[in-house]
């Protein structure tokens, strides 16, 4: 419940007594010690924070020396955003002037300024337990009614574009108001029928959407480098399917694609596949917390495609499980509602598909960056591998498709090689002693080989693969090139062990930034990761910079992969890159 002033104050100016939904607070009260206060009042059932009232009439000071952007805004802050409260001023009969707070019943808990849970009782700040507080957070934002909605909020437009999406439905064919009712975005209250926060979502005005959810607003960026600095902006408040048509022609406008001939038919590989971006866009929309104020941006960098979503990903889900986790819906509303028009999967596969595309495409799959209060998507687009894209068509030709397991099994190791049973754990998003069964299915359809014994053991493609992806034999370790032997005790310092799994959470981000590679055994032929991180190195301090022409030449690797290890080189502080492609791109020791 939320008050308002004639609800707090009476028209004689009498101030409520402290209870259950007002609290008096004195004129020297610190920004934190009022937005604590107000977070537990949020999280109690909302209320009236009234501050100066120990002000004496008469008095030099009184609560009009606070100004209410002021506190507005440091309640905003303190609270990081998940706190919005209207303040105003009111005179006592006495002259002396309080400031009152009006603060909403928070949808879910919030936390204070230190990072505690609190409550108001009536009385004192107390600790909210975990029991007390798992019913509230699990609320639907998305499916709650704005107390001044009306049907006057939707736009009859948007409302056809939602019903030319949900044709195949049952409800396609009822009246708009039936149609909308039947997806539960109408719903009865106060006598009336009125539209959720999903219906505005979905389809309402401009208007609608700035009034009752000025945070779905998304940012695109454009950059013509990999710098910060972006050359077009445009910010887009609109409803999911519109924002979903405009970015895609942002998106398209700057987008290109290679020919790759398989036999007789031609496949296109884009920089960004539609699908692909289209889906990540789709999962940021419907699972971002709305109850933060903050929007959704898109970054459209050369090499890649970042989207940054307020929220974070739903409990329990981390990029290194977010393959294997069961779905969790962060709005269901909203979620349910694009699952019956068609434009998102109930059954919670949209994770797969991305990763299927990119790794059928010859990309390294979506990249997940997690921050307390937000998730970033990456989609890299430097290079692709061709001849795994035939490689993948032509197994389909044959009628054997290949699951996405098997995808990333072959993707991991035509980029980096060769890997260990824990490192292709870790890539497949499974426990070490789950992989075994598929292993061996794929050593029995001639898709890999072990190479080596005992704890030295890794796995790599097996001949007929690596043949069929244009990969002759390389030299053996051996006759590795001379500036291997002369930089092999350089690399030891700067490689990173793989990080273990830690119990109980089996789960881990695919593939380590940085990974020690076991030890090879003497019949398989060329450098391996570490080997070619030094080669890297010594080629970069022996002629002042290192391409990624000059690494493939001295090591015998694909494009894909010596871009890869100039990546982390430079994510690592040891180069700096040095012009924008994969091409062009040179890199340099960092002093």
């Amino acid at each position: 419940m939320t008050l308002d002033a004639t609800d707090a104050i009476s028209p004689l100016g009498v101030l409520p007594p402290p209870g259950p939904t007002c609290i008096h607070l004195p004129l020297d009260v610190t920004p934190e010690g009022l937005a604590r206060h107000a977070v537990g009042l949020a999280n109690a059932r909302g209320g009236t924070v009234l501050v100066g009232v120990d002000a004496v009439s008469g008095s030099a000071r009184d609560a009009g020396e606070l100004h209410p952007l002021m506190i507005t805004h440091a309640i905003f802050e303190l609270s990081g955003g998940r706190l919005t409260v209207n303040v105003q001023h009111h005179r006592l009969p006495g002259g002396a002037r309080v400031l009152a707070v009006f603060v909403p019943h928070a949808p879910y808990v919030l936390a204070a300024p230190d990072g505690s849970v609190i409550t108001w009782d009536g009385a004192h700040l107390v600790p909210v337990t975990p029991g007390e507080s798992e019913p509230v957070a699990d609320q639907d934002f998305t499916a709650t009614v704005p107390p001044d909605a009306s049907l006057a909020d939707l736009d009859p437009a948007e409302v056809a574009r939602l019903r030319g999406l949900g044709r195949r439905a049952s409800a396609a064919n009822l009246p708009d108001l039936d149609f909308l009712r039947e997806l539960g975005l109408l719903i009865p209250s106060g006598g009336a029928l009125r539209p959720t926060l999903a219906a505005i979502l979905l389809a309402g005005t401009p208007a609608a959407l700035r009034a009752h959810v000025p945070q779905s607003e998304v940012c695109f960026y454009h950059h013509q480098t990999t710098d910060v600095e972006f050359q077009f902006r445009e910010d887009l408040l609109r409803p999911i399917p519109a924002l979903l048509t405009r970015l895609a022609e942002l998106i398209q406008a700057r987008n290109r694609f290679t020919p790759v001939q398989v036999g007789l038919f031609r496949i296109e590989v884009w920089d960004q596949d539609e699908v692909v971006y289209r889906e990540a866009l789709l999962n940021a929309l419907t699972h971002r917390d709305y109850t933060l104020r903050d929007a959704v941006h898109v970054h459209h960098f050369p090499d890649r495609l970042e989207i940054m979503n307020p929220g974070g990903l739903p409990g329990g889900i981390t990029p290194g499980n977010i393959l294997r986790h069961q779905p969790k819906r962060r709005n269901p509303l909203l979620a349910e509602s694009l699952a019956r028009l068609g434009l998102v999967e109930r059954a919670g596969v949209g994770v797969d598909k991305m990763y299927s595309l990119m790794l059928r495409h010859g990309k390294e799959p979506p990249e997940y960056t997690t921050y307390p209060d937000s998730v970033t998507l990456a989609l890299h687009s430097p290079g692709f591998d061709a001849e795994f894209v035939r490689f993948v068509a032509r197994k389909q030709e044959d009628m054997q498709t290949l699951s996405l397991d098997v995808l990333i099994v072959l993707s991991l190791l035509a980029r980096e090689g060769e890997a260990t049973r824990a490192a292709l754990a870790r890539a497949l998003q499974l426990p070490e002693d789950r992989t075994p069964r598929l292993l061996r299915g794929m050593e029995e359809h001639g898709l890999i080989r072990r190479a080596g014994v005992g704890r030295g053991i890794a796995y790599v493609l097996s001949d007929e693969v690596r043949g069929a992806l244009g990969r002759p034999a390389l030299p053996a370790i051996e006759a590795a090139p001379p500036a291997l032997a002369a930089t092999a005790a350089v690399v030891a310092p700067v490689a990173v062990p793989a990080r273990p799994v830690p119990a109980p959470e089996p789960f881990q981000p695919a593939a380590p930034k940085v990974a020690r590679a076991p030890r090879r055994p003497a019949d398989i032929s060329g450098p391996n990761t570490a080997e070619v991180r030094a080669i890297a190195l010594a080629l970069a301090r022996e002629h002042g910079r290192v391409r990624n022409v000059d690494l493939r030449g001295a090591c015998g690797i694909t494009t894909q992969q010596a871009w890869r290890t100039l990546r982390r080189l430079v994510q690592d502080g040891l180069l700096r890159k040095l012009g924008t492609g994969t091409r062009d791109a040179a890199y340099e020791l960092l002093s």
